[in-house]
């Protein structure tokens, strides 16, 4: 099949990106509104950029049923300019996804869902215990990708500081990802995880 993207809607072209790039590592974001009210939602549209500055990147899409379109998570983020990815990871599955609903603003995930918090070193918004690898992050840029339905936010964070579990780290920073269970995103409501590992020699 030979497929225009000038020829999809936006559903349809959404659908065939997130069924394609598979598997995706999921950024289970805390952040902290200007009130002081903390939020937790995973994205999957994460990834690493570079490691001098040290820097990830979180894609926020559009939100047609809020008013300005906006994810809580995203308006956290431009108001205070902090945030914090805690890696997901087994055996959060459960407790991850269901703090991918739609809650109203005054709602505090973390609260919800009985997460245990720890005070962040260099940032406001708590890291999530239950995760064993957490960034935290402050703002680098905000760039626009498009506009209406199907557009998104990209958001840039500079790494200011690192919290690992002991066991899933050596002495030369390497992390053991056989013990770090961590999850994959595919499509709709589905998930992966990483039990099987192959080598393919130096690189």
């Amino acid at each position: 099949m030979e497929i225009s993207p000038a020829a999809l809607e936006p559903r349809q072209m959404h659908k065939l990106i997130i069924g394609s790039v598979v598997p995706r590592p999921i950024a289970w974001v805390s952040t902290i509104s200007a009130e002081g009210r903390t939020n937790l939602a995973p994205f999957s549209f994460f990834n690493g950029v570079c490691a001098s500055p040290p820097t990830l990147s979180l894609s926020f899409s559009y939100n047609p049923e809020r008013p300005d379109h906006k994810k809580d998570s995203l308006r956290n983020i431009e108001a205070t300019g902090e945030f914090v990815i805690n890696v997901a990871a087994e055996p959060q599955q459960e407790t991850m996804h269901a703090t991918s609903g739609d809650f109203d603003i005054q709602v505090s995930e973390i609260e919800r869902f009985g997460l245990t918090t720890a005070p962040s070193v260099r940032v406001t918004p708590p890291r999530i215990l239950e995760s064993p690898i957490q960034f935290e992050c402050r703002l680098l840029q905000i760039i626009p990708v498009g506009e209406g339905r199907g557009s998104a936010t990209l958001v840039l964070g500079t790494v200011e500081h690192i919290h690992v579990d002991d066991h899933l780290i050596d002495d030369d920073y390497h992390i053991d990802i056989r013990a770090l269970k961590p999850i994959g995103r595919l499509a709709g409501n589905s998930y992966c995880y990483v039990h099987e590992i192959f080598d393919l020699g130096p690189r």
